[in-house]
């Protein structure tokens, strides 16, 4: 059986993890759109940008969140000056970092996806009538619902595994800002290792089976 603190890490790992994985796709699909169609000369550092959490050690790029989200960061003090409290250390700001360090998880799979499209099909619907916006979202979307259930399921398998970066911004806190990766690294360390096969265990097989149903649609929308 699970204990108070780790159904309480359950919980908000999962509410993290789906918070995340919709500001992803609020940000990246726009994002995602843009890189796919655009010759602009800033599209190269975009993307630079966007892959560094790929290449970047966690530790570090939670460490300069920190100090951009604490209280005498630009963003921690523009939430006090807003009538709020520092983002670090808090659920908010778990969520602006898995959504940082999940970006390329869910914006290249987009781009992929967006930049793999006949400019045929656009070029038809706009003969036909249909603005910018109406092409994006009756053409473009349903002919890219492969990269784009293959984005929410990276990024959202990606933040449940988390670790680094969310220990940095939000520390240990159980029942606030403790997700599952750290509660077992708690077990762990305590040498509680039934209770940490027990969450490991859970995150693995939900891991594949997530996994195993996006390959698994994506192999029957080829055929």
């Amino acid at each position: 059986m699970l204990s108070a603190a780790d159904q309480a890490a359950f919980w908000i790992t999962l509410r993290l993890a789906t918070t995340s994985t919709l500001c992803l796709l609020v940000l990246g699909i726009p994002l995602a759109w843009w890189l796919a169609r655009t010759a602009s000369r800033w599209k190269t550092p975009v993307e630079t940008l966007i892959a560094l959490p790929l290449v970047l050690p966690p530790t570090v790029l939670g460490f300069y969140l920190l100090l951009l989200l604490g209280a005498s960061g630009p963003l921690g003090r523009l939430a006090i000056w807003l009538g709020g409290q520092p983002l670090a250390f808090r659920f908010a700001g778990l969520v602006i970092g898995s959504v940082i360090y999940s970006l390329p998880f869910v914006v290249q799979p987009l781009q992929n996806s967006f930049a793999g499209l006949a400019a045929s099909h656009l070029d038809a619907a706009a003969t036909l009538g249909a603005g910018p916006l109406d092409r994006f979202l009756s053409l473009v979307l349903p002919l890219s619902r492969r990269g784009l259930i293959t984005a929410a399921t990276l990024g959202f398998a990606h933040t449940l595994g988390e670790f680094g970066v969310v220990l940095m911004i939000g520390g240990n806190i159980p029942g606030r800002t403790q997700v599952l990766s750290i509660a077992i690294y708690d077990h762990v360390e305590a040498l509680e290792y039934p209770q940490a096969h027990l969450l490991s265990a859970g995150l693995l097989v939900f891991s594949l089976l997530l996994l195993a149903l996006v390959y698994g649609y994506q192999r029957r929308a080829r055929g």
